[in-house]
């Protein structure tokens, strides 16, 4: 599986050596990347050349301070490189302060320029007369004339004067802002406080210098996490997972900082008694807790794991149950309405012979409004037409959509950014016969959160994630085309049961990943893939995603043993303990229906798949066991964890898949 993230920008390594010379970034006035674009601020200026190459921020409604460079908005590209070539290279994490100040001798003024001091209550415009560079400050003085801008009036001359003595008139680079010049020679000195302020605002944690440096600083740390901001800005990142991250980094800093003072009052105390070894076992818990939050941090810094664990939250949304009045309202959305299709819905749909009661019908112009005014029961039925919705559909009540008519004749589109598109939590849900196109989203065009979604003769045009079937929801899909996803084309989570039946999943980034987790929180899904055309997806028509266990290695060959699939006589495949009774009754159906396999590659990849899950649930099953044992249970029933296994792999076919028809990713 391609590990690269979703952003398509530079790659590198960090490079060896320590921070170039002035000579070396006078020399380089900007990235060949950039050349042609003179509008593009450059992240390296030329002293050599007149003018300036940045921009100019004004600003808001303040006509009392300078304009400053305009640094904020530096382009992917130009931090991967500053950070990469001229300021952190090779360094180690205890090294990175050292890298940084060495970077700020060479580039960095002295003197002689002025810039705006910000907080969150003033403004005021300093003049830099010296810099620690070491100690990443600037030695100021308050500009002549005095200019400041504050929330509240007793910031004066003599209150601002006597708060930089208390400073010892040194101020943190971060929080200086270069007043903007057009002559050129501060350029530099504006990227360099930009490179700082950026990387100790969204880059640098508290802990890192205490991480183990295995890795040089900048490929481990620096390049995900500025990959992370980036994907985040441009809305590549679902919401809900941003706001987990925001909180996991504060929960961090703040349980760094009691670990620190824990730690503290340890060294800094002679005796063994009884409460510094409460203090030891206190320390010990928030390490655990910090490693914990570590962990986490990292998997969503990771372009790729961010997108295999997922977000798992869902809106939570209440179903509203029955309607008061008991009552069972069919919704028919259609923009305009044409006296000959009211006599068609009439005939087909409103008033079918078999319908012995009265009807109550509402009508709407909106499908995203019918959707909204559904309650337990409802149906919805969407007449011919091209609908652009700005919103989410959330389906929390046991509801029936239905297109009216060909899927390519009743079109959805999502316009305007979101996360989501469909979100399903209804007990049985059902949707038919439609079209559904979405736009600039983060997460897929249907996400199943819990109950069970049907959905059938279906066309489901992406751009991110196709389809998402989370932990104990329920997917039937059948007769339906998917294509498009930028990711996979369905995700089947752990402890979900999915069934594929006579589908097309295609042009997608993968066709479908399977979310196999081995451990006792999780159990192995359930699905069944019957009769799918999964083709001309840029990796694997199929992708299982599971954890490297240590014993792997040592039980392999009994795996293998135990979970070979045969082929039965008209050429399906099964895996051993797999009993055809045991299927869904709409599966069994469908499997009398198909014919013994044509192609080598259709029965290989259904092989491949049912072999490897086979050996997962076995290996699953073997730690079951492991754990029964530990309590004293000797005996586990081998009929029912049986049932586990990968339900059925009958009849799908696997073509022009860029890496094949089957791949395993293990993390």
């Amino acid at each position: 599986m391609d590990g690269s993230g979703p952003q398509g920008q530079g790659q590198g390594q960090g490079q060896p050596g320590r921070a170039a010379d002035p000579q070396e970034l006078a020399e380089e006035a900007k990235p060949d990347q950039l050349q042609e674009d003179e509008d593009i601020s450059s992240d390296y200026g030329s002293r050599d050349k007149p003018g300036t190459a940045l921009g100019r921020t004004v600003p808001d409604g303040n006509a009392l301070l300078p304009d400053i460079f305009h640094t904020d908005r530096l382009l992917f590209y130009e931090r991967f490189k500053a950070y990469q070539d001229y300021i952190l290279a090779d360094c180690k994490a205890s090294e990175v302060k050292g890298f940084i100040a060495e970077y700020l001798e060479k580039v960095l003024e002295p003197s002689g320029w002025q810039a705006v001091w910000r907080t969150n209550v003033f403004e005021v415009v300093v003049e830099v007369v010296d810099v620690e560079y070491w100690a990443l400050k600037a030695v100021v003085r308050l500009s002549e004339p005095f200019l400041c801008e504050a929330q509240v009036s007793t910031f004066t001359l003599e209150c601002m004067q006597e708060l930089l003595e208390l400073k010892e008139r040194q101020i943190p680079l971060r929080e200086l802002w270069v007043v903007y010049d057009e002559s050129g020679e501060f350029d530099q000195t504006a990227l360099a406080v930009e490179h700082v302020r950026f990387f100790y605002q969204h880059i640098w944690r508290s802990w890192d210098e205490e991480e183990e440096d295995d890795l040089d600083y900048f490929v481990r740390c620096v390049e995900p996490r500025l990959r992370l901001h980036y994907d985040i800005l441009e809305h590549r990142v679902p919401s809900g997972l941003v706001a987990d991250y925001q909180n996991y980094l504060s929960q961090g800093e703040e349980l760094y900082r009691k670990f620190l003072d824990v730690r503290n009052s340890i060294s800094s105390s002679d005796s063994d008694s009884e409460v510094e070894n409460v203090s030891m076992v206190e320390g010990l818990q928030l390490y655990e807790k910090i490693e914990h939050l570590k962990q986490k941090l990292k998997l969503i810094e990771n372009p790729l794991l961010r997108y295999v664990f997922g977000y798992q939250k869902y809106s939570g949304l209440q179903a509203k149950g029955q309607r008061p009045t008991g009552t069972k309202i069919t919704h028919v959305v259609s923009s305009t309405m044409m006296a000959g299709l009211l006599q068609s819905l009439i005939r087909d749909k409103l008033c079918p012979e078999s319908c012995g009661e009265e009807l109550e019908i509402q009508f709407h112009n909106d499908p995203l409004a019918a959707v909204s005014a559904c309650y337990e029961g409802d149906t919805v039925i969407i007449c011919p037409g091209h609908y652009v919705v700005d919103g989410v559909f959330c389906i929390a009540d046991s509801v029936e959509l239905e297109g009216y008519g060909l899927p390519d004749d009743i079109v959805i589109e999502k316009q305007g950014k979101g996360d989501n598109f469909v979100d399903c939590t209804g007990a049985n849900v059902k949707i038919s016969n439609l079209k559904l196109i979405q736009h600039d989203a983060v997460e897929g065009i249907l996400s199943v959160h819990q109950g069970k979604t049907t959905l059938e003769n279906c066309v489901l045009q992406c751009e991110t994630t196709g389809i998402t079937v989370r932990t104990s929801a329920e997917l039937l899909m059948k007769n339906s085309d998917l294509y498009g996803a930028k990711g996979a084309g369905v995700e089947i989570y752990p402890g979900s049961t999915c069934t594929l039946l006579d589908n097309g999943i295609h042009h997608c980034k993968e066709g479908i990943l399977i979310k196999n987790f081995l451990n006792e929180r999780y159990e192995i899904p359930k699905i069944s893939m019957v009769n799918n055309m999964i083709h001309n997806n840029e990796g694997y028509g199929v992708v299982l995603v599971k954890p490297t266990i240590a014993s792997d290695v040592e039980d392999a060959s009994a795996m293998k043993g135990n979970t070979q699939p045969t082929l039965s006589g008209d050429g399906r495949t099964c895996v051993e303990g797999f009993r055809q009774e045991e299927l869904p009754e709409c599966v069994t159906d469908e499997l009398e229906l198909y014919e013994q396999t044509e192609t080598s590659e259709q029965t290989e990849g259904n092989y491949e798949i049912a072999n490897e899950l086979g050996a997962a649930s076995v290996k699953k099953n073997q730690m079951h066991k492991k754990r029964l044992s530990k309590l004293g249970i000797t005996e586990a029933d081998d009929n029912l964890m049986s049932q586990e296994v990968f339900v059925s792999i009958v009849g799908n076919q696997f073509k022009w898949n860029g890496k094949g028809s089957f791949g395993t990713f293990l993390f």
